[in-house]
Parts: structure tokens; sequence; C-alpha cells
């Protein structure tokens, strides 16, 4: 089964950083589109942001209320997309999960690759 693996979760406090890594020993993650999704208990699946395959660039953000302070990067040579998560708060605890597909698509449906996801939990 393809899969991407996430890694990077843990607790932090308020206002403080972390960074998540989306890896995957099957796909070239510069080929597809990388995003970032999280759902928090009790919460529907969200996207988060999305970094474009390298052919198209950029990055896409599917919520406002992280401008600013997540941003997402890609390393081709360790075939790995990173988000980095600044200034948390209690809001963006959730278990975060990164996906994996052919572009950008407002559908979480339409990445066909997904890991397991890592708890993020934002707390003093």
């Amino acid at each position: 089964q393809v899969r991407v693996v996430e890694s990077g979760g843990g607790l932090v406090q308020p206002g403080g950083s972390l960074r998540l890594s989306c890896a995957s020993s099957q796909l070239t993650l510069e080929y597809y589109a990388t995003g970032w999704f999280r759902q928090a208990p009790g919460n529907e699946r969200e996207g988060v942001l999305c970094i474009e395959n390298s052919a198209e660039d950029g990055t896409t953000y599917y919520i406002d209320s992280v401008k600013g302070r997540f941003t997402v990067s890609r390393d081709k040579a360790k075939n790995m997309v990173y988000l980095q998560m600044n200034d948390l708060t209690p809001e963006d605890t959730a278990v975060y999960y990164c996906a994996a597909g052919p572009s950008f698509d407002t559908l979480d449906s339409r990445y066909p690759y997904w890991g397991q996801g890592t708890q993020v939990t934002v707390s003093s």
C-alpha cells in the first residue's frame, strides 16, 4: 500500500512552534501536490495548506487562520515536505495528516495517498 508518513507532532505551549515532516519511501514527493490536513476532536477534517508539485510550484492555503503562522516547504534531496507551524494556539490542536495527490484540490478525497497522522497538542 502506497502511503506517506508524518512525524514531528507533540505537545507545545501556546506561542510555540513545531515542524511536521512528511516522507514517503514509495513516492517521489516533488512530483505530487502535498496537502496538510487536520482533524480536531469532534470536528470534520479540514485542509490547512498545500504545496503544489514542483512543476506547478506554489502554496495554497485552505484556511485563513494559519496564514502568517504556517508555512510549507519541500526538500527534494531528502524527499520530504515540511509544515512549519509558528505561534501555535490551542485551536491548532488536532491530528495532522499529510496527503499526496496529482495536484492541489479542494476535495481531500482527490488525494489518494495518506499518512496515519501525527498528534499536535497546544496547551499550557
